[in-house]
This record gives structure tokens, sequence and C-alpha cells, in this order.
């Protein structure tokens, strides 16, 4: 069994950024998508979640960035665009963990995979 983690990051205010809800999609060959599991980050901006991975598929990690920002009380209200952010990833070792990080803002994020 894969792992899939993350740590959310508030940008705005550097704060951890729980209560962030997430889910992981399965892309399959013909394009049908699927949702395997959602998940919520815990107060301190973390989660972690096992599933069966399948060697060279494709996934999204589907974040509800938008929901979050609109409860945050952002400084100027209405300067939010994004409502998801969307990370596709493959995993080449369905065995493995993949920890993606994500800095979050109401009109940008930024990720990696931290191995």
């Amino acid at each position: 069994m894969a792992v899939l983690s993350s740590h959310f990051l508030n940008a705005v205010d550097g704060t951890h950024a729980g209560a962030v809800s997430v889910s992981l999609v399965s892309i399959g060959d013909d394009g049908e998508r699927k949702t395997l599991f959602t998940a919520e980050s815990d107060a301190h901006g973390r989660f972690s979640q096992k599933f069966d991975a399948v060697s060279g598929q494709a996934y999204e990690m589907v974040i509800a960035s938008g929901p979050y920002f609109r409860q945050a009380h952002l400084p100027r209200s209405g300067a939010q665009i994004l409502e998801e952010i969307v990370v596709r990833f493959s995993t080449p070792d369905p065995d493995s963990s993949y920890h993606i990080p994500v800095i979050m803002a109401p009109n940008s994020y930024s990720c990696w995979w931290s191995a």
C-alpha cells in the first residue's frame, strides 16, 4: 500500500491550514476518474492516508482551498479566485510514501514532492 500525506500551510498569515478537505482521485487510462478517499487536515495542517496504488497510475490530490479561505477572514474580501488546488502525480512505486506539502494562498500555491 502507498501512503499519501501532506502539510498545508497558509501563505497569508504563515499558519498551519487545518480542517482543509482533500480528496484523492485516480485517473484511468480511459480518463475515467474515481474518488479513492476524502480526508481532512488536522489542526496542524497535516493528513496521511493509505491507498491501494497502481504502478504508473495517474492520481490527483484535490485540495478544497476555496472553502478554507472563505472562512479565514481575509484582509480583502472578494479577492479569491481559486476554488481548488489540483496536484496531478503518478506512483512509480505502489508501496512508497508520497508526501506533497502545499503552501497555499487565495490565488496561488506552491507544492513539491518530499520523499
